[in-house]
């Protein structure tokens, strides 16, 4: 028997007894309150009838493994129900118009609980609770029973404990994707969040243990890590890479780079010289945040055009470069104020770096045209790897990647898909390598790899392990 259940039976055996009683009003009070009692899950006569609810408790539109799991479940036949909040950034397009999906808005946070109305002391309590209020709603209320609920982790506060009364009450089975620890994520914050991460280890420790009936890892370390103390996992964990989705492809032909370029706005002054070689293009995608440490790369980008490091050395004239950074972060505004600087300074002649904010596709394009790809990420956890890079290998882009992590090399392969570097003045040495003329070669064979690599799509991974988890897929 279900908590719903038996608050059922006995709301509706206090309304008999109160009309034996002659108590009417009483007796409606009883069944009013049994109203509140959400619909269960229940087995559908037709697979297609099912429906699978996909949870991330920030922006949808910036958090494209979750919305990759929507699209696989949708493509399956089943109804997928998004939970999460509606902010500026556009869903996959493939999720847009699709007839099996719906998407179930979390509320908005309030203004009150922005920083600096309220003292923290209030603000983070404030924001928990509101958090708590939305989740519990919407998923008891407003969204119907779903035959699974896959979440997203992290992060861990309120989500686990709301999902794991949802999953009582309504009768869903759970499955925890497992992105990061959110502990090791607060441990990077500012020092008033200090004092909270121990608070959130045991939170997310302890719940985690037995939450999800499945769970799922972004690596084989994180899976290995969530068997150990202090996770100590109960329920089995399968390890789900990160593969790109179709719509990252390589360039099919010079002439279909060539019309990008041109056409793109932030490429289009360019597009003769990157298709000559006389500009080199790279790119790099960053939520501005101090897991991605963007210090390294302009600090690069500095000692790259410095006379004092090319003299004497064949790197004499470096080429030109076009560095375009995608993304929105808290640290943005910093980060274009030292540009600024850089650039009022003279320290960065003949280097170009501009931010954009692109669609999905024009995006999947940029890597795709690009000469390499920069990958600043820095895993506060060890063992998660960053999804801007599966997204290079989508596009048959070669990577220069931050690399002082365990889990680094289950994606990047030093010499064959990309480089690693862990200090702006090796990264400054891959720049000068890669880029110049007698690095073209290398670059080659790198974006042989990378294209290698990308082959392996979400679709074939998703479908080895979640989709037989779930039960679309046949065993």
């Amino acid at each position: 028997m279900t908590p719903a259940f038996i608050f059922s039976v006995i709301a509706g055996g206090l309304s008999v007894v109160a009309l034996a009683f002659g108590l009417k009003s009483l007796a409606w009070v009883f069944r009013w309150l049994a109203s509140f009692i959400p619909t269960r899950y229940h087995a559908a006569e037709k697979p297609e009838d099912e429906h699978i609810q996909i949870l991330v408790v920030g922006d949808v539109g910036r958090s494209p493994r979750m919305q990759y799991h929507a699209m696989s479940v949708a493509k399956h036949g089943r109804n997928v129900d998004i939970v999460g909040y509606k902010a500026e950034t556009a869903r996959h397009p493939d999720l847009i118009g699709n007839p099996r999906v719906n998407m179930y808005a979390l509320p908005p946070q309030p203004e009150v609980l922005q920083w600096g109305t309220l003292p923290f002391f209030i603000n983070i309590p404030g924001k928990v609770i509101w958090q708590f209020w939305g989740l519990f709603s919407t998923l008891m209320y407003s969204a119907p029973p779903a035959q699974w609920i896959i979440i997203q982790n992290p992060p861990s506060i309120p989500t686990f404990h709301v999902v794991l009364l949802v999953s009582l009450i309504r009768g869903s089975k759970l499955v925890v994707d497992w992105h990061n620890y959110g502990y090791t994520i607060l441990a990077t914050q500012s020092k008033w969040y200090k004092p909270l991460v121990p608070i959130y280890r045991w939170y997310e420790t302890f719940f985690g243990r037995f939450l999800g009936n499945a769970n799922l890892s972004v690596t084989d370390a994180m899976a290995r890590q969530l068997k150990q103390k202090p996770f100590n996992v109960k329920n089995p964990v399968y390890t789900l890479h990160d593969r790109p989705a179709e719509v990252f492809q390589p360039v099919k032909s010079a002439e279909e780079r060539k019309a990008f370029l041109s056409r793109l706005p932030e490429t289009k002054a360019d597009a003769k010289n990157i298709m000559d070689g006389r500009v080199r293009l790279i790119v790099s995608s960053t939520s501005w945040t101090k897991d991605e440490d963007f210090g390294l790369l302009l600090d690069a980008l500095v000692s790259y055009v410095s006379p004092s490091s090319n003299e004497g050395t064949a790197a004499d004239t470096p080429s030109p470069i076009l560095a375009i950074i995608t993304g929105k972060g808290p640290q943005k505004e910093h980060y274009l104020e030292r540009i600024k600087n850089l650039k009022d300074e003279g320290k960065l002649p003949g280097i170009r770096v501009i931010t954009a904010w692109l669609s999905t596709r024009d995006y999947a394009s940029l890597l795709s045209c690009a000469d390499l790809g920069v990958s600043l990420h820095k895993s506060s956890s060890g063992v998660d790897l960053p999804m801007k890079v599966v997204d290079m290998f989508g596009a048959g882009l070669p990577v220069a990647a931050y690399s002082a992590f365990e889990s680094f090399g289950e994606l990047i392969k030093e010499g064959q898909n990309g480089c690693g570097f862990e200090t702006s003045s090796e990264l400054t040495t891959i720049l000068k390598r890669l880029l110049g003329l007698t690095g073209q070669e290398e670059l080659a064979r790198l974006k042989h790899g990378a294209v290698q690599e990308g082959s392996l799509r979400w679709d074939e991974e998703w479908d080895r392990v979640v989709g037989k988890v779930i039960g679309v897929v046949d065993q």
